[in-house]
C-alpha cells in the first residue's frame, strides 16, 4: 500500500500565517477622519523591497462590530502605509445597525513585479454587516487592479482604513479579529 506524502499535497496547504491581531482595535467613532482598523498583533504586515513574486496570493480576513445611522456613509480603503491604494469601497450608504457584526474578506494577487507602471496587483473584497431590520446582511463588493502606483521594488506595509461621512457617536466600527495569510507563493 502506498502512502500519500502530506507535505507534497497542495490541497492540504493551509497557507502561511503572516499576521494575527491580538486585541480589539481602537474604535473609529464620532469622527470623519480616515483611521486604521488594524491593531497590534504578532507577525508582520510588511513585504520587504523586492519581496513579492509573480503569483504571490494573499488572503486577509477582518471582523468586529459596527454601529451606524441609517443613511450615513462609510468608506473603506485597503492601502499601503506609503499611500498606494489597493482597493476603495467608495461611499457605502449604511443602514441602521447597533453593535452588529461585520466582516471584510480580501484577496490579493501579484500579477507582475517592478516599479510603478510595471508592477500590478489585483485586489478583490467583500464587506458585509448585519443591519438591525430583519437581521438582514448588507454587502458591498469591491475589486480593482493597481498597475500604476503599485511598486514591488520598495517595502510595502498593508493597512485597512475606515472613514465615516458624518461624525456621530452612533457611527462606530471596531475590529476584534484580523489575520493575513499567504495562500500561494
Amino acid at each position: 500500500m502506498s502512502k500519500i506524502k502530506v507535505e507534497n499535497n497542495p490541497y492540504l496547504n493551509r497557507g502561511i500565517g503572516l499576521f494575527s491581531q491580538t486585541g480589539l482595535s481602537t474604535p473609529i467613532v464620532n469622527t470623519t477622519d480616515e483611521l486604521t482598523l488594524i491593531d497590534g498583533g504578532v507577525g508582520t504586515l510588511t513585504v520587504p523591497a523586492n519581496g513579492f513574486k509573480v503569483g504571490d496570493t494573499f488572503w486577509a480576513y477582518m471582523g468586529g462590530n459596527i454601529s451606524s445611522v441609517n443613511g450615513d456613509t462609510l468608506r473603506l480603503r485597503v492601502k499601503t502605509l506609503s499611500g498606494v491604494t489597493l482597493a476603495d469601497s467608495g461611499l457605502i450608504t449604511m443602514r441602521n445597525a447597533t453593535n452588529r457584526p461585520f466582516i471584510i474578506d480580501l484577496k490579493f494577487s501579484v500579477w507582475t513585479v517592478g516599479g510603478p507602471g510595471t508592477a500590478s496587483i489585483l485586489t478583490g473584497g467583500l464587506f458585509q454587516y448585519l443591519e438591525n431590520a430583519s437581521d438582514k446582511f448588507d454587502s458591498a463588493p469591491s475589486g480593482s487592479i493597481n498597475n500604476t502606483t503599485f511598486d514591488t521594488t520598495v517595502s510595502q506595509t498593508l493597512d485597512i482604513t475606515a472613514e465615516w461621512g458624518t461624525a456621530s457617536a452612533l457611527n462606530s466600527i471596531q475590529t476584534s479579529i484580523f489575520y493575513l495569510t499567504q495562500v500561494y507563493g
